[in-house]
């Protein structure tokens, strides 16, 4: 029964699902899988907030219903970021809320937003909530590039001319999950006139908002003159801070659209545990160095990853920030397609990865690989890759 109703028939299969319940049956096997295909952080978060955690824990007082946009503590530990990080003025009354996660965020607001039959334009490739979450609410998607090139402002400028209805709302996601890709400031500056000369609301997901490698900072929309008329802005402290499992994300921007996030969620939910909301400010307000060396963590992962899948004989290009390389599959192998790739890769050299095209069709052809292994594992999925490349005769050369 359940495909006649209307909103899970708008819903294709969840391709990385099909590699997740592989990986899931070969570790219930005994098997040792190198996991490198779900952004999920293997580090722990600072001391001083597991310990927050637990000292507000220990209040009777603790343990009602809490607030659904955020005690006032945590919206001002947050607007109090974006002054440091970017020089943004925010108001925690009215420019910011508290999400269960930038996903859940995304998704409130798509439904508070959205009417069905509205144009919203997404990258493609994308994470999926980028896209499902607007589909779920009954809108159309039109893609747009995910690389910020030239080509990606011609397809916005086709996407108004030929829409109908007009589009209304963009969604941009830079760094980039999957691709990695990053912008400066003169896009952002460039996409905020755009928007505005063509009355679309932005949505920018800024998840990897720290996971920056080089010594480049990576830019928040809001600091253009003017980007809070149309945009909001989503960031995260699942990698930040390691509290994936936290669930604890902001939108802040717009006070029109932050308004709406607010009153759909107030129907939705009360807010996360008062707890978690109390040791989230005592990471925002605390010490910053474990953001730092978390970066520095990530970044000798992916030097480590990029020279050593090179030696094995495949070429992985440099991510410039986030968690993860968005690799395309070794030549000789490409006509496999990313889902075969992956599949093979596992349950030949055991090593997971996520097929390019669980994020839409112009992710065929790669795969995106998750830096959350440390160093001595990412060898290791090398060593096993190289075999595996050998095995279908692909030539690596003689280093290991």
């Amino acid at each position: 029964m359940e495909d006649e109703f209307y909103r899970i028939k708008r819903l294709p299969p969840y391709v990385i699902a099909e590699v997740n319940a592989m990986r899931h049956a070969a570790r219930r096997a005994g098997q040792d899988i190198i996991d490198l295909g779900m952004g999920n952080p293997d580090l722990p978060p600072p001391q001083h907030v597991i310990d927050k955690l637990c000292e507000v824990a220990r209040k009777e007082d603790a343990h009602g219903y809490s607030a659904s946009s955020g005690i006032p503590g945590i919206r001002r530990a947050q607007a109090n970021y974006y002054g440091r990080r970017f020089n943004v003025d925010l108001d925690p009354e009215t420019e910011v809320v508290m999400t269960m996660g930038s996903k859940e965020g995304l998704a409130s607001l798509a439904t508070a937003i959205t009417a069905p039959g509205d144009v919203v334009l997404a990258p493609n490739p994308s994470y999926p909530i980028h896209t499902f979450g607007f589909i779920i609410a009954g809108a159309t998607i039109r893609s747009v590039p995910t690389t910020p090139d030239e080509r990606y402002w011609e397809s916005l400028d086709r996407a108004m001319a030929f829409t109908v209805p007009r589009p209304s709302i963009l969604i941009v996601n830079y760094p980039s999950n999957p691709t990695a890709e990053t912008v400066d400031l003169a896009f952002y500056e460039r996409l905020v006139a755009w928007a505005k000369e063509n009355k679309v609301w932005i949505l920018s997901d800024l998840a990897y908002s720290e996971l920056y490698f080089d010594g480049n900072p990576t830019r928040s929309i809001l600091e253009v003159p003017g980007a809070k008329d149309v945009a909001v802005e989503f960031t995260s402290m699942s990698k930040t801070f390691s509290m994936a499992g936290w669930r604890v994300g902001f939108a802040v921007g717009n006070a029109k659209l932050i308004a709406a996030l607010k009153r759909v969620k107030s129907y939705l939910d009360y807010g996360a545990f008062t707890p978690i909301q109390a040791a989230a400010c005592a990471a925002l307000n605390g010490p910053q160095d474990i953001v730092a060396k978390n970066r520095e963590l990530y970044q000798k992962r992916r030097d480590v990853m990029v020279e050593a899948f090179g030696r094995a004989g495949w070429e992985i290009p440099s991510p410039k920030a986030s968690m993860f390389a968005w690799a395309p599959l070794p030549p000789a192998l490409k006509d496999m397609g990313s889902l075969e790739f992956s599949k093979q890769l596992l349950t030949e050299a055991q090593v997971a990865v996520a097929p390019g095209v669980g994020y839409g069709e112009d992710g065929e052809g790669f795969v995106r690989i998750a830096m959350v292994e440390n160093e001595q594992r990412l060898r290791q999925a090398a060593r096993n890759i190289k075999r595996f490349l050998n095995s279908k005769g692909v030539n690596t050369g003689n280093s290991s």
